[in-house]
């Protein structure tokens, strides 16, 4: 994934009321960006990190700037949560994950489930129907380990005990995580942030849901997922 523009590098001032993040630009203003995550972004959020920022260049749009990437200790992070989509989309397109490859069909936003819809749907007539429901991960608090989530996230925990019933109806489900980031080599549930999440992916892979985790190289041209991650269990 190619950012569409030059991303431009500030300093984070703040991030704020969960969509908000006000930076500080190359000459010194301070302006208001928009901040694509509703998570914690716990670890990233300490003013004085470096930031980009890309320009959506619409005149329409409340905030023209949208922040991208954190760098935090020396590494690049992506916190965009809407680009792990695309990115999986493109891994799984590229074969980059075996266990996802071989597919005819792949499909997404497809509903499902009580009132949700199926980040992506892979489909093969001599397979069975794939569900598969992308997260995004950033969050290191041990050196070399990348955890999910951050904070409570009931949509989340929702959405394993949806997967668990497509295995039961005889489809298979496989919960992607994205990491935004490449400097670990493993993955892990943080157990001790959302106890009732961790609870849910326990049941969810007990029912034979399945889980990957993909690393990504982040630059300021763009993001690609590129390897798979070993996840270890608590």
């Amino acid at each position: 994934m190619k950012f569409c523009s030059t991303l431009i590098e500030t300093r984070l001032v703040k991030r704020y009321k969960r969509f908000l993040a006000d930076v500080e630009m190359p000459l010194g203003e301070i302006i208001t960006v928009h901040c694509a995550n509703p998570g914690s972004m716990l670890g990233l959020t300490q003013a004085g990190n470096k930031a980009w920022i890309s320009d959506s260049q619409n005149p329409k749009r409340k905030l023209r700037y949208s922040l991208e990437i954190i760098e935090t200790d020396g590494v690049m992070v992506g916190i965009n949560t809407s680009h792990p989509n695309k990115l999986a989309k493109e891994a799984i397109e590229a074969s980059r994950i075996p266990l996802l490859s071989g597919y005819s069909t792949l499909r997404t936003e497809v509903k499902y489930g009580e009132n949700s819809r199926i980040d992506i749907l892979l489909q093969d007539e001599k397979k069975q129907d794939t569900y598969v429901e992308v997260k995004n991960v950033h969050f290191v608090r041990t050196a070399g380990l990348h955890e999910f989530p951050d904070s409570v996230t009931a949509r989340g925990a929702k959405h394993l005990d949806e997967m668990a019933r497509e295995v039961e109806k005889g489809n298979r489900a496989v919960m992607l995580y994205v990491i935004q980031r490449n400097d670990g080599d493993y993955f892990q549930i943080a157990k001790d942030l959302d106890p009732n999440y961790f609870e849910a992916f326990k049941h969810a892979t007990a029912k034979g849901v399945e889980a990957i985790a993909i690393r990504c190289d982040v630059t300021i041209d763009g993001i690609e997922a590129i390897d798979i991650l070993e996840i270890k269990d608590i």
